[in-house]
């Protein structure tokens, strides 16, 4: 860099020390701009740190210097001296709001999530109009401040409930108590509110324990709660909490009831941080006795119907677009696979069962799977080691077995309970259970349903789901088998169920089990979405060279012995140069296959597990592909942060495809640098998928949306000052919505947000205003929004059908504003990156 550049002027300094630290200071820097000019960015870093200890006004330069040594250092796998560099700026410039969202960015990428959005957040308070740590903070927030602390202390009757069950607990004489996995500190609260003379509470996550300070603080009861940064299983006595407690209140339960570790954290309490518990009709003062609030659990299933379901965890067709998806692939969730792999998987997925999209039908009663008492030291130890129970369950009505549905009742104490069942009105989802591996899914009354309940590795496992037909002897007059019941009747229903399960298959065939997320799954099952590709690609391929697009790839199945056995005496000379098509698509994508169909045409393929790859591999062998005509591009590419580049030194693609919508239902990362790198890749006619996207949105009134999105005030937390505390996590967009089942109003009609164009810049905006008419009257709390994705302007594909799996994502409003029909609403739409803002313009 140029030494003339102009310097920021210093205060006069006096004495020869001044005078002799100024030369040190030109020196460096002029040192530090010599090997930056040369791109030598470690040594210009290290003159700028001795630089910047003397004169920290010459931050000029410093900036750029170590974002650019910081990328040599991650990309030669240097993390502590990355991590190291940064926090020496950081100690030189703590208030700097780009150095933040940079520290933030390695740490993201890095896995370290939690930190990650720590410094995030930390840039945004520095600087609330800095966009790219607003986007990279909201993108993070569910990390730091997991979006259901909102939804569970917005609900009164939870709050109410566990309140009033302390409270009784405290006046019987339980005054020492530990709160385990304190959250924000409300159950801590609650006994310190009822009496407790001592309050011990822990939490694990670094964000929630300083937000819990902070909310303990703020209501005066800092001095009577003690506060410890760590597990329960660390704690010990004396040194952390002088005795043992007489009181454990906890909430650590998900879906699945044993998900969060209620199960080993208990074990651990009582064994070395409860009093011993009353025995049964013991008398005495409960100070002298331990307890644990809540005191027990029953789980309860149920069997359902449920095409939602279905359509995310199992495939339901053997023919995509015209490519045949052979027998010896088995496509699955991860929900429903983790009892074969070696790493422990949560076994269920969730789901709100009162909000999913289409509904469900139940096909059986609901049913009890397990009880389980928290004041119960040796139940709790013979949970794991129990060995499965075998449960049948009558089928009172006839339908598609999809999945078990499971919920439970938390007994708080003797008068007090909360159930999480899809039919009451409460903040907590369902686990659902997806059933797989069926011959037959379609089940009627007189049949039953079979399955094993465990609890390995703490989480409540239903495995081995079957169907015991009516035509098998069954005692059909007990509603409910189990045990020792069913044990006379197992081997035969496992028989029968084997029987019905066998396939007939090549004794050579090579089986492949293939784990897809259940949004990949969905993709998988949505036909409308690969034949609107197939169509659009070979529009294009059919413009660029119509002699040389050959029929699809239906005639070459039928031809394939033949030309296969011709190919070998063809000369290279006379095989035409071929299409080149690139899928960059996130995950799982079958679309290079379909495009190996189109004639003669080179598909990359860019998955990146091998598990896919050997998939996508019997995929093509099945729909006689010649082995060399489905390729993956990451092999050919040195470096995978580069996907983006021609498929040879002198070629161009013809076809790019992009991902540009997350399932989430917010834009892609780094879209529109992607869309610009790939244009300067395509041959003349070639064409970036999809082409242009189109933004819409209505305005709607939705109580669920800001119930979800923030703390409303103290009632609901019973008085406590918790949610403006809170309430700096939350974001101003919810993901993950469906539209089609979410509880609100409309009240306008969708419109045309903004317009994303991928292969003609020039036509995208970066700041719109739109009109909005008022079709009826109400108070505008949200503005959720989807995409139209053009493939070319005749081919779109709608985010928001039923078929889609992409979800759709809503900006919440801050403040709730009162509209009447006929009014317009002006919004002011931004697109800064992959980031939209949508303000409403008063």
């Amino acid at each position: 860099m140029p030494n003339s550049r102009p310097r920021p002027r210093r205060g006069a300094r006096s004495g020869a020390g001044a005078a002799g630290r100024d030369e040190l200071v030109s020196r460096s820097l002029r040192s530090a701009e010599h090997c930056l000019s040369a791109q030598d960015f470690g040594t210009a870093y290290a003159h700028y740190l001795l630089v910047l200890s003397l004169a920290p006004e010459l931050k000029d330069d410093f900036q750029y210097t170590l974002f650019r040594w910081a990328e040599e250092l991650d990309a030669l796998s240097r993390t502590q001296d990355l991590l190291g560099c940064y926090e020496q700026a950081l100690e030189l410039f703590p208030d700097d709001e780009v150095i933040c969202n940079s520290m933030g960015e390695h740490l993201f990428r890095m896995g370290f999530r939690d930190e990650a959005a720590g410094y995030f957040h930390k840039a945004v308070k520095l600087n609330p109009d800095f966009n790219d740590a607003k986007e990279n903070f909201y993108r993070v927030a569910n990390w730091l401040v997991e979006r259901w602390h909102f939804i569970m202390l917005n609900d009164t009757k939870r709050n109410t409930i566990y309140n009033a069950a302390i409270q009784n607990a405290v006046c019987l004489g339980s005054k020492s108590v530990l709160d385990i996995g304190a959250g924000t500190g409300i159950l801590s609260m609650f006994a310190k509110k009822a009496g407790a003379h001592s309050v011990y509470a822990c939490e694990l996550s670094k964000t929630m324990y300083e937000l819990a300070c902070d909310v303990v603080a703020a209501n005066k009861m800092e001095a009577g709660i003690k506060l410890l940064h760590m597990k329960s299983f660390d704690i010990e006595i004396p040194k952390h909490i002088p005795e043992r407690v007489s009181l454990v209140v906890t909430e650590t339960v998900d879906a699945g009831l044993f998900g969060e570790g209620i199960v080993e954290s208990l074990i651990h309490a009582w064994e070395h941080l409860l009093l011993q518990p009353k025995t049964r009709g013991e008398n005495g003062n409960c100070e002298k006795y331990g307890k644990v609030i809540p005191a027990s659990a029953v789980i309860f299933g149920m069997a359902v119907e449920c095409a939602e379901i279905r359509r995310h965890h199992r495939v339901g067709t053997k023919d995509v677009a015209g490519i045949c998806l052979p027998a010896n692939v088995k496509f699955q969730s991860p929900a429903c696979s983790s009892v074969d792999t070696e790493e422990t998987v949560e076994p269920y997925t969730t789901e709100k069962m009162s909000r999913v999209p289409g509904g469900y039908l139940a096909l059986t009663e609901c049913f009890e799977i397990m009880t389980v008492d928290f004041n119960n030291l040796q139940e709790l130890k013979s949970l794991a080691k129990k060995k499965p129970d075998k449960i049948g369950i009558p089928v009172v009505k006839e339908g598609i077995l999809d999945a078990v549905v499971v919920w439970f009742v938390l007994q708080l104490d003797d008068e007090h309970s909360l159930s999480t069942s899809p039919s009451e009105e409460t903040c907590w989802e369902q686990a659902i259970y997806p059933v797989h591996d069926l011959a037959d899914y379609w089940i009627k009354p007189g049949d039953h349903v079979m399955m094993e309940v465990s609890c390995q590795d703490c989480y409540l496992r239903i495995q081995n789901i079957s169907v015991f037909g009516s035509e098998c002897e069954v005692d059909a007059g007990k509603n409910f088998t189990k045990d020792k019941d069913l044990l006379s009747l197992g081997s035969e229903a496992e028989l029968c169920s084997a029987l019905a399960n066998l396939q007939t298959s090549k004794p050579d065939a090579v089986e492949q089990t293939c784990i897809l997320e259940s949004t990949e799954i969905a993709l998988l099952n949505n036909n409308l979405y690969h034949e609107g590709f197939k169509m659009a690609m070979r529009k294009v391929l059919s413009s660029l060279a119509p002699e040389k697009l050959c029929q699809a790839m239906d005639t070459h199945c039928q031809n394939n012995e033949m030309s296969c056995g011709s190919r070998e005496n063809v000369s290279e000379e006379s095989i035409p140069e071929p299409f080149y098509v690139l899928d960059v698509s996130e995950g799982f994508s079958i679309l290079p296959i379909i495009a190996g169909t189109l004639g003669q045409v080179k598909p990359y393929s860019s998955v990146e597990k091998d598990q896919h790859r050997i998939t996508l591999d019997l995929i093509s062998e099945a729909n006689h592909f010649p082995k060399e005509t489905l390729e993956f591009w990451l092999r050919h590419v040195e470096d995978e942060s580069a996907v983006l580049q021609r498929p040879k030194s002198d070629k161009l693609w013809s076809i790019i495809i992009l991902d540009v919508i997350e399932p989430s239902g917010l834009i892609q990362q780094e879209i529109m640098e992607k869309a610009a790198i790939s244009r300067c890749l395509l041959q003349s006619g070639g064409k970036i998928f999809p082409q242009y996207v189109l933004m819409f949105g209505l305005l709607v009134e939705s109580q669920t949306l800001v119930e979800e999105s923030a703390v409303q005030g103290t009632e609901r937390t019973l008085g406590l000052n918790i949610a403006p505390f809170i309430n700096q996590f939350q974001v101003p967009i919810r993901v993950f919505l469906d539209l089609s089942s979410l509880s609100c109003v409309p009240l306008s009609k969708p419109v045309e947000l903004l317009r994303l164009d991928l292969m003609t810049p020039y036509l995208n905006t970066s700041n719109r205003e739109v009109k909005v008419h008022i079709c009826k009257s109400g108070q505008v709390t949200a503005i959720p929004f989807w995409y139209h994705m053009y493939l070319d302007d005749e081919i779109r594909l709608d985010t928001s059908s039923e078929a889609s799996h992409w979800k759709q994502a809503a900006v919440v409003l801050d403040n709730p504003i009162q509209v009447e029909m006929g009014e317009e609403l002006v919004l002011n739409v931004q697109h800064h990156k992959s980031n939209v803002s949508i303000t409403v313009k008063q």
